[in-house]
């Protein structure tokens, strides 16, 4: 992976971009768009097709990592924000080291040693001794005016995690990590998709929308697995993108990495230059459903630390954002509409700090709307042109039903019985006139284990199986 040049810390455009690293030229660039206005696409796909760069060259521009600040410049803050962040870390140290500082804040020894030979010259901290004539060597300690000046910066925001990175750069690497500028083959769709039984033209639809990168309207009756399709779809975006532990805006500190919401990357070591103050993780899948507020779309000050943490969809940036069971949420469904209709068209999202500074960030996620709703009682037809994609996750057919039912069967080591499957069909759901769901099948199935294992005998599917499990099951309307 590539360290990404520091000369790139600023909100550029993928063209911008390769443009600045000299990929393309802008003749090739102008070409580029042109022929995406008629062919449509991403801009990397439409370079490609020109041949003015090939696959494997713009997937590595992509695949780059922030690189670490050489200087105090680079590191898109102030030598006074820095060495005020440094004060906070030390105040409950004692006696500490260059390397120890380097650690707790994430910064580079070289912009950690001027910010401490700031703190020195302020007379806030002392020299206590050194093992060897080196700097690493020596052995620093904060006096009582830097302590006093600490207290007080703690009283003005209680942050001290690693150091933040500039909006500028954040915006950059949004970008940068695009879910509109990655690759979904159809064979990736059809792995990710293995575990489901799902119709093949279904899965054509699906395959173009997840690569699309585009917003998604997923509805139809419950139990027949739209918020597990939505979930596996997580599963299709590739590779792990960087994010920052926090970021300032304004002279405001907004938390961004959530161990909650953010999983760590597997990758072994990490980048030998890597900037620290950045976290590798797999790209977010967000997943909310009626717990859903306004609030909760907007930042989050906490009035006693004096910092800010990011809402959900800047934490889902670069990811997957699901609002499961949409139209179910504690407002109305217009109004999160509303909230997002600039997001969803630009690509761009607005919030506000306590200071009434207003900024913009990247809105740069896959969205998809869950829903058991009808579309027409949720939203007008305005909004739904905004759904590039809208699909219906139907009933299954009995063909279908079927095939889930034995992969259910096999997954539970039970003995696939097509006389009983055919029971279960004709006395009770064509019978009873009950429409069959992708998920009864599994739920008829645990009901069996249950009642086996209570009687400590293996499962089994008989008549009698069925008829306990559908009585145990379905309540009488």
């Amino acid at each position: 992976m590539e360290a990404a040049p520091n000369h790139l810390d600023r909100n550029l455009t993928l063209g911008e971009q390769l443009l600045a690293e000299r990929v393309i030229s802008e003749s090739h660039l102008h070409k580029a768009l042109a022929r995406q206005k008629v062919h449509g696409g991403r801009l990397g796909h439409n370079l490609v097709a020109l041949g003015y760069v090939t696959p494997e060259k713009l997937n590595t521009f992509l695949r780059r990592h922030p690189v670490s600040p050489k200087n105090v410049e680079q590191t898109g803050l102030d030598i006074s924000n820095i060495a005020d962040l440094v004060l906070k870390h030390i105040l409950y140290m004692g006696d500490f080291r260059l390397s120890d500082v380097v650690e707790s804040t994430k910064l580079p020894g070289t912009v950690v040693d001027a910010a401490i030979e700031k703190l020195r010259r302020e007379k806030l901290v002392e020299v206590k001794g050194a093992a060897q004539y080196v700097k690493a060597a020596f052995a620093f300690s904060i006096n009582e005016y830097g302590k006093n000046r600490a207290a007080e910066l703690l009283d003005i925001c209680h942050y001290t995690g690693p150091a933040p990175v500039s909006l500028e750069s954040y915006k950059t690497f949004v970008e940068m990590q695009s879910v509109r500028n990655i690759v979904v083959t159809e064979d990736q769709v059809k792995r990710a998709f293995a575990h489901m039984t799902l119709d093949e033209q279904l899965l054509r639809r699906i395959g173009p929308a997840i690569s699309s990168g585009r917003p998604m309207f997923i509805y139809g009756p419950s139990g027949n697995g739209k918020t597990t399709i939505a979930e596996t779809i997580g599963r299709v975006l590739p590779d792990t993108i960087f994010i920052p532990y926090a970021l300032t805006v304004g002279g405001q500190i907004i938390t961004l990495f959530d161990p909650v919401n953010h999983e760590l990357a597997d990758t072994g070591s990490a980048p030998p230059d890597l900037d620290r103050r950045w976290v590798q993780i797999k790209r977010p899948v967000i997943i909310t459903g009626g717990e859903l507020t306004l609030k909760m779309l907007d930042l989050e000050f906490n009035s006693i630390a004096k910092f800010y943490e990011a809402p959900l969809q800047m934490k889902a940036n670069n990811g997957l954002f699901i609002i499961d069971d949409f139209g179910r949420q504690q407002m109305a469904p217009q109004s999160l509409l509303n909230r997002w209709i600039v997001n969803l068209d630009r690509n761009i999202d607005y919030l506000s700090l306590h200071t009434g500074m207003k900024f913009d960030i990247p809105f740069n996620q896959l969205v998809i709307f869950s829903t058991n709703l009808e579309p027409k009682q949720l939203v007008d037809e305005a909004f739904l042109r905004r759904i590039r994609y809208k699909i219906k996750i139907d009933h299954p057919s009995e063909l279908e039903y079927g095939r889930i039912f034995r992969s259910v069967c096999e997954t539970n080591g039970i003995r696939f019985a097509p006389h009983i499957l055919e029971y279960l069909l004709r006395h009770h759901y064509r019978r009873m006139a009950v429409m069959l769901s992708a998920c009864h099948p599994r739920d008829i199935i645990d009901h069996i284990v249950d009642d086996a294992r209570y009687h400590n005998r293996d499962p089994e599917l008989t008549e009698e199986s069925i008829d306990m499990a559908w009585q145990n099951y379905f309540v009488e309307m």
